[in-house]
């Protein structure tokens, strides 16, 4: 059913909750996990997969644990680093990897704040023709 799917990560407390649950889910469905996260400060918008900078090396230090943590409980998952705006590069990653499912957890922002802030999430499952599972951050 779920072949592939793009779990996308932030780098903050929120991933947890998206974590836990696509861990279950992808040995259940017996998945493919595809580990994004969207690198979008000022040397990832302006030199894309040239850029070097600490923000740079912390996301990529960051999703190596969380593909370490999936393959040592038997999980495939590869580990991928986008460049620019989060939205965006999601929709590419889904086209790019063939996606099934796409599994992200939001901060649970309110009217107002999406209205002004934008929501990724919100973009996300506007643009794309496949299941998207969101889960609320506590």
């Amino acid at each position: 059913m779920y072949d592939t799917i793009l779990v996308t990560l932030d780098g903050t407390s929120t991933d947890r909750a998206i974590i836990e649950h696509v861990k279950q889910l992808a040995k259940l469905a017996q998945s493919r996990l595809i580990l994004l996260h969207v690198a979008d400060g000022w040397a990832a918008r302006t030199y894309g997969p040239d850029a070097v900078s600490p923000e740079i090396a912390e996301d990529t230090a960051y999703l190596q644990k969380v593909q370490a943590e999936f393959q040592s409980a038997g999980i495939s998952a590869e580990a991928e680093l986008a460049y620019g705006e989060p939205a965006d590069q999601i929709i590419k990653w889904v086209e790019k990897k063939r996606c099934d499912l796409v599994a992200m957890s939001t901060h649970g922002h309110r009217f107002l704040a999406d209205l002004f802030l934008g929501s990724t999430a919100t973009r996300v499952r506007h643009s794309i023709r496949i299941p998207i599972l969101l889960l609320r951050a506590k």
